[in-house]
């Protein structure tokens, strides 16, 4: 009673705002700069001492959120998106140019503007009603280019080596530290991930040059441009500085007005406010997949470096989001965002469980970011529907197990290392030799074993038979597109979708409040099974528990 009180006076007061707000002159066109890369989801807050170091980025959901407020007002006509070098994947790239769509829908104009174009800008920008660009302005090379790198033979300079035990031949994770060059199967993939991703961004084109698709691959094969041959190419539209465009977006020979969003966000009307009582709970499960506690860099890491200092998600920390989200009344829905590589196989299992927990009795769904692949993908077998972007990376449903030798380095720096041990197999993970004929073929048992329970995860969560799976499976790696056909995921699309999934299975209406599972200190031990168990593809399932800690496989696409 009480919250629904707070919400009306906070209703009203709003209200009374709006009407404040509607006396201010509000602009004709909203100006985004976008430059750089953006995080899916808000950066979690850092710890008080980091805050005076580092600044949170703006993430694609803060984004959104900005672009549906302008939207909102129907004084405002449209968008302008100063468009500089994104450093983002092709997913976080269709999310931008969903939020275009959203707009575009709503009756607003959304111009793109840059000084120059590469693939990822202009990929953007193709989602506008209008491309502009700068007078001597250039379009790079469009297209898309996958980098791999083998480094055995530069391990062994060094004196290290890598000893994995593999299963599968497209399980390719272990290939950068055992292999020289592409085996005929990662080949093979990488040219299937590379048509997929390469038809997405050529249909993207098309859409929004209003071309047919070979014209549209025409168009990108023959670039760069130089700024007059992007006309005559019908790559853009037109050519002027950032100064004209107010002459440029105006009528009746006035020029409109452009604001940016910091001054535009205080005249702007307000969305309504969120109602009160049942909301749907975000969960992330981001970065490597580890045994522990999630942890986050505090500082974003270089990119020679990214193995010790990016982002992890531990299943001490998953599992207790999930035991608050099930014994939370007022969660009647969970949308868990994934956007992982894999790793443990152990601490993917224990989030696997705690996630079916919460699935017998509320709606689970899973939203994919640009990465869900090997334990990426174990952690979505719960979901009663999984969404992805089109290009987003999945599958790589598969087991890896593998050691670096360090006795050849250790050699070379003149280090001795002498061992006494106990049992006859304790040495089964010393790094200082490779495995014996014996421990391989336990090693080979362990990870068939591993393999055999995901594939059980996978057929009952998709309601597919064990040979249906193992067609698509075996670590094979496919876009978001290719999944959706294989079967292994329900929808393309994003978080937005995602949530209006949430609402629709938990029949919750469009003003249902989202809110992230919040960090708590204490831990909370497991409850009975729940009684009201929904009829889908995993209840019933058998827990698969392992005291080993395995990597399930971290799965590293192109940058």
């Amino acid at each position: 009673m009480l919250a629904k009180l707070i919400y009306a006076i906070r209703t009203v007061f709003r209200a009374f705002r709006n009407i404040l707000r509607r006396m201010k002159h509000a602009p004709e066109y909203v100006l985004f700069t976008l430059d750089g890369s953006y995080p899916e989801l808000p950066v979690p807050p850092a710890p008080w001492w980091q805050r005076f170091f580092t600044k949170s980025p703006l993430s694609l959901q803060e984004l959104g959120d900005r672009l549906r407020q302008v939207a909102h007002d129907p004084r405002v006509k449209g968008v302008v998106l100063h468009l500089r070098p994104l450093a983002m994947s092709m997913a976080q790239l269709q999310t931008l140019r969903g939020f275009i769509s959203e707009l575009k829908a709503k009756g607003k104009r959304v111009v793109g503007w840059s000084y120059s174009y590469d693939t990822a800008n202009y990929f953007v920008a193709c989602a506008a009603d209008e491309i502009l660009m700068q007078h001597d302005g250039l379009i790079s090379p469009l297209g898309l280019k996958f980098n791999y790198y083998f480094l055995s033979e530069a391990l062994e300079r060094v004196g290290l080596k890598f000893d994995a035990v593999q299963i599968t031949p497209f399980k390719s994770a272990p290939d950068i530290f055992i292999r020289k060059n592409m085996s005929d199967e990662a080949r093979q993939m990488s040219n299937w991930l590379a048509d997929s991703l390469y038809g997405d961004f050529v249909q993207g084109v098309a859409e929004g040059r209003k071309m047919s698709e070979a014209e549209a691959k025409a168009l990108v094969d023959k670039s760069p441009y130089i700024d007059l041959k992007a006309i005559q190419a019908h790559a853009i539209d037109g050519l002027l500085s950032e100064e004209e465009l107010p002459e440029h977006l105006g009528s009746d020979g006035a020029a409109a007005k452009i604001s940016s969003w910091e001054s535009a966000k205080r005249r702007l009307r307000l969305q309504p406010l969120k109602r009160p009582g049942k909301y749907i709970t975000l969960l992330r499960i981001e970065g490597d997949i580890v045994d522990g506690k999630s942890q986050r860099p505090p500082i974003k890491p270089p990119v020679l470096i990214p193995f010790l200092t990016r982002e992890r998600a531990g299943d001490l920390s998953v599992v207790q989001d999930a035991r608050r989200v099930l014994r939370d009344k007022r969660a009647a829905a969970l949308v868990v965002y994934v956007d992982s590589g894999g790793g443990s196989a152990t601490a993917s299992e224990a989030m696997s469980a705690a996630l079916r927990q919460v699935a017998k009795i509320k709606p689970v769904i899973i939203c994919m970011g640009p990465v869900a692949g090997s334990g990426g993908y174990y952690v979505a077998t719960p979901g009663q529907w999984i969404i992805a972007q089109p290009t987003t990376i999945t599958g790589s449903i598969g087991v890896v197990w593998g050691k670096l030798i360090t006795s050849g380095l250790l050699s070379k720096l003149s280090f001795n290392k002498e061992i006494i041990s106990r049992g006859e197999h304790i040495k089964l993970l010393d790094t200082s030799r490779p495995y014996t004929d014996e421990e391989r073929t336990w090693v080979r048992d362990f990870i068939e074993r591993v393999y055999d329970v995901f594939l059980d995860r996978v057929c009952q969560s998709r309601k597919m038979t064990r040979d249906a799976v193992d067609a698509i499976s075996g670590g094979r790696v496919w876009t978001g597109r290719q999944a959706l056909q294989n079967g292994l995921i329900d929808q393309l699309g994003g978080l937005q979708e995602a949530f209006a999934k949430a609402r629709e299975l938990a029949s919750l209406d469009e003003k249902t409040a989202i809110h992230e599972v919040s960090i708590r200190k204490g831990n909370l031990p497991p409850i009975a099974q729940p009684t009201a168990i929904l009829d889908y593809a995993i209840s019933g399932v058998r827990i698969f528990n392992s005291a080993n800690a395995l990597l399930i496989s971290t799965l590293t696409p192109e940058e």
